[in-house]
């Protein structure tokens, strides 16, 4: 949910400005919900750089190499977001991170299933964990909608 929170709330602070200070390309929902993709998703990719052990029971166990597993990532999170905001890399980009985020779900079910904590240091209790599986499409929509439906 926090990451959902960041995408509106950058989306939102984006268009506000773009509507203030009379910046067309920023009165553009699609743009402002691609902007804010890359913004979150390069964070939460430093996120994984940065403190991988906390990330890394999510798939310990489930997978090999967990700790490289989260570090590889970060990295995709990182360069797919900034590729989000190159034009010509935007599409690509978009059908990565939709393709990442699916192969990622497991983990967030796993993390469900067996009553984990939910990362970050977010709330372990069952009623978080379950509903955050809710939220894994919501993203995939929000990509697809940010770059991809707009170019066709």
């Amino acid at each position: 949910m926090a990451f959902l929170s960041g995408l509106l709330s950058i989306g939102c602070i984006l268009y506000l400005t773009g509507i203030l200070f009379r910046i067309p390309v920023l009165q553009n929902l699609h743009t402002d919900a691609r902007i804010a993709a890359a913004v979150m998703f390069i964070l939460i990719g430093f996120f994984h750089l940065a403190k991988p052990e906390k990330l890394t029971y999510m798939i310990d166990g489930m997978l090999p190499f967990a700790q490289a597993l989260v570090i590889i990532t970060g990295v995709l999170e990182v360069l797919l977001g900034i590729c989000l905001l190159i034009p010509s890399l935007q599409v690509p980009a978009a059908w990565a991170l939709i393709i990442l985020l699916i192969l990622m779900f497991p983990a967030n079910i796993r993390v469900a299933v067996l009553h984990l904590p939910a990362p970050g240091g977010l709330p372990a209790q069952a009623w978080y964990t379950w509903s955050r599986l809710l939220f894994q499409p919501v993203y995939i929509w929000w990509i697809w909608w940010a770059v991809i439906k707009i170019m066709n």
